[in-house]
């Protein structure tokens, strides 16, 4: 479950993140009343097993929540990993669109969340969940190489990342957050891993991905801002601003 809000006196409307069907909204009848067999599972972070009314139609706009039951996993550890957790449920509000499946994302963001809990993988799970998100949205180019011409990015040579141009080469005399070629290359080879066979598979393993992020945290995290903000419109993420004015507290 992504997020919920009340619908009545006694229930819910819910923001899903399913394997299957992509983002779905649903209502919860009576999810608020005490007895109710659907309070206790419907919990932010949890893995559930989910059940909706037989008459739906791929364009209703909130299905019927008929059934849901905890699917099993580890407990969520909130705590200092709770505000970044509910970070990466707005981008998934805020740029799929709902029924549309991403079965890859789905198990990249069921990766990430056990790693918020560490300090020391929080900022790279954030920046390789945020690629994973653009690069199955369409959003990231071939890191690899420039994306004018394809040629080959160069280890010790300094590349940008721009919403519309793609990788290309820095220029000194323009702001922005320079990326080395090296960098970029074992970012990709982390993206693009490849399975039995040599087909793609759908996500990368989140740790090697991770760990290609550790060289260039602060860059990334610049890069990766411009381009989801782009992205996301003017409209400022709600945790995003949450985290600034605690910051500033």
């Amino acid at each position: 479950m992504l997020h919920s809000h009340d619908w009545s006196e006694s229930s819910l409307i819910l923001d899903l993140f399913t394997r299957d069907q992509g983002r779905v909204v649903a209502v919860a009848k009576g999810a608020k009343r005490p007895y109710s067999q659907l309070r206790p599972v419907l919990m932010p972070f949890q893995r559930l097993q989910v059940g909706f009314g037989v008459k739906r139609s791929d364009e209703a706009e909130v299905w019927l929540l008929r059934q849901a039951e905890w699917a099993g996993g580890p407990a969520w550890p909130g705590g200092a990993a709770l505000l970044p957790g509910f970070y990466l449920n707005e981008l998934l509000m805020r740029l799929l669109a709902r029924h549309d499946p991403h079965p890859g994302l789905f198990d990249a963001y069921a990766q990430t969340l056990p790693a918020l809990a560490d300090p020391s993988l929080l900022q790279a799970a954030l920046r390789a969940f945020e690629m994973v998100l653009l690069r199955q949205l369409g959003h990231l180019p071939d890191l690899s190489q420039l994306t004018i011409d394809g040629q080959a990015v160069e280890p010790g040579q300094g590349y940008e990342l721009h919403p519309e141009l793609g990788i290309s080469h820095a220029h000194r005399h323009e702001e922005g957050a320079v990326l080395d070629g090296a960098v970029l290359r074992q970012l990709e080879a982390a993206l693009s891993t490849e399975g039995e066979g040599g087909r793609t598979i759908l996500v990368p393993a989140m740790p090697p991905l991770m760990a290609a992020c550790m060289p260039a945290l602060s860059e990334l995290k610049t890069v990766l801002r411009a381009l989801l903000h782009y992205h996301l419109g003017s409209h400022t993420l709600r945790t995003r601003q949450l985290m600034m004015e605690l910051q500033q507290a």
